[in-house]
């Protein structure tokens, strides 16, 4: 990507450094980002194993936060996380949210109650910790917030958002922020652009999903975070602004859920 002409920052708050293929080294990917005006990141855990990697990441290269837990889709096992594990686990200045959890009821069909006992944990370790949430959510947005409400959860972020405005909504009055990912820029997702258009600015945020989702014009592409500039000038656009504006709000927002 070329050097842009108008300089922003941003945040990626949602990418997989640790699931990069080997062609793109990490950095490479954290050079071309800082490039884009993408100075921070949010590495985000699937799997509590990977603790110590995401931890060698934050402490290698400036900018990289960390989180811990264990992706809804991940099949239980032996390391399967309770709230003691989770709570000993975020205990590090570079970790700053449990996740990435919630439910997936799109991979995983059969709505399983490991599923919704695994979210409730990350839930507790969440609020005991008190760092946020970073919540996935697939077709399963009832049960989602219903035990968000359930188990008291006080902050954290709906990440990579498809879901309507009610769902925004219900989210944002428990105290969560709404974070759009590259589907934001797909041809078929107008209900979804409609959707973000509503959200309010200090409720926003911005993400890669990296590797996976990557925005318009590199969709089929690997994802990277350099390529968080392309979503955030495309909600610029829907709320009528500046992408410095954006950039500006979004940063803000991400310094505050995380406490970067």
């Amino acid at each position: 990507m070329d050097a842009p002409q108008d300089p922003v920052r941003l945040v990626d708050s949602h990418c997989h450094l640790q699931l990069l293929p080997d062609a793109l080294p990490v950095e490479r990917v954290l050079a071309e980002a800082r490039a884009q005006g993408v100075d921070r990141l949010i590495c985000v855990s699937v799997d509590l194993q990977e603790r110590q990697q995401l931890l060698e990441y934050c402490s290698g290269y400036e900018g990289v936060s960390a989180s811990v837990g264990t992706h809804p889709n991940t099949q239980p096992g032996s390391a399967e996380p309770d709230v003691e594990m989770l709570v000993e686990a975020a205990d590090d200045p570079h970790v700053v949210a449990i996740g990435e959890t919630g439910l997936d009821y799109f991979r995983v069909a059969e709505r399983p109650a490991w599923q919704q006992e695994r979210f409730r944990t990350h839930i507790r370790a969440s609020v005991q910790t008190g760092k946020p949430l970073i919540v996935h959510s697939r077709e399963a947005r009832d049960d989602t917030l219903r035990l968000l409400e359930e188990e008291g959860a006080r902050s954290g972020v709906m990440h990579c958002f498809v879901e309507d405005e009610e769902t925004a909504q219900r989210a944002m009055a428990l105290g969560f922020y709404i974070s759009f990912s590259g589907i934001l820029t797909f041809r078929n997702a107008q209900a979804l652009r409609d959707t973000a258009s509503t959200v309010p600015m200090e409720r926003l945020l911005v993400e890669t999903d990296t590797p996976y989702l990557a925005p318009v014009p590199h969709r089929g592409a690997t994802n990277q975070p350099a390529y968080v500039r392309h979503v955030a000038a495309c909600l610029a656009e829907l709320k009528g602004c500046t992408l410095a504006a954006l950039a500006q709000q979004t940063t803000r927002n991400c310094e505050q859920l995380f406490g970067i």
